[in-house]
């Protein structure tokens, strides 16, 4: 959430707006513990539950909102829905996800992109590790804000 927050300058309200259309309420404080930086004792943990509301929430600000029900958040996330879901709220084709990670200088081909999408149930499916969405979200900043050091935030 703290990188995607810096890369999209996404604001503080913004956030709680994203958890009030889920009907769900936190406080400033609450927010500011979970951006704080791994290492600092009063950091909180986001539970999987409120990153979904939280990815759910920058696709309809990015897409705009769905018409009908709200999708429901998923309780468990993986690296494969987060990165489905940041492909969604950006609406990038393929060849966009495979452009952002060459700025990261990370080569990926179609197929494989494609098995990160697939369901986990099928022969070709492939887990999406932490370094390919890291990478995912370094190529990003570096997309979408350029002006910036490049530092992990």
């Amino acid at each position: 959430m703290r990188r995607v927050r810096y890369i999209f300058d996404i604001k503080d309200t913004e956030i709680i707006e994203y958890f009030g259309t889920y009907e769900k309420e936190i406080s400033r404080s609450q927010l500011d513990k979970w951006l704080l930086k791994d290492d600092h004792p009063d950091q909180v943990s986001l539970y999987d539950i409120d990153l979904a509301i939280f990815l759910n929430g920058f696709i309809s600000a990015k897409r705009g909102q769905k018409e009908g029900e709200l999708p429901k958040p998923e309780k468990t996330l993986n690296n494969n829905i987060i990165l489905r879901k940041l492909k969604i709220a950006l609406n990038l084709k393929d060849v966009d996800v495979i452009e952002i990670m060459d700025l990261a200088d990370m080569r990926i081909s179609k197929p494989e992109l494609n098995a990160f999408f697939r369901r986990e149930d099928h022969k070709h499916y492939r887990r999406c590790l932490d370094q390919f969405l890291r990478s995912f979200l370094q190529g990003c900043q570096m997309k979408y804000k350029p002006s910036s050091t490049n530092k992990y935030h």
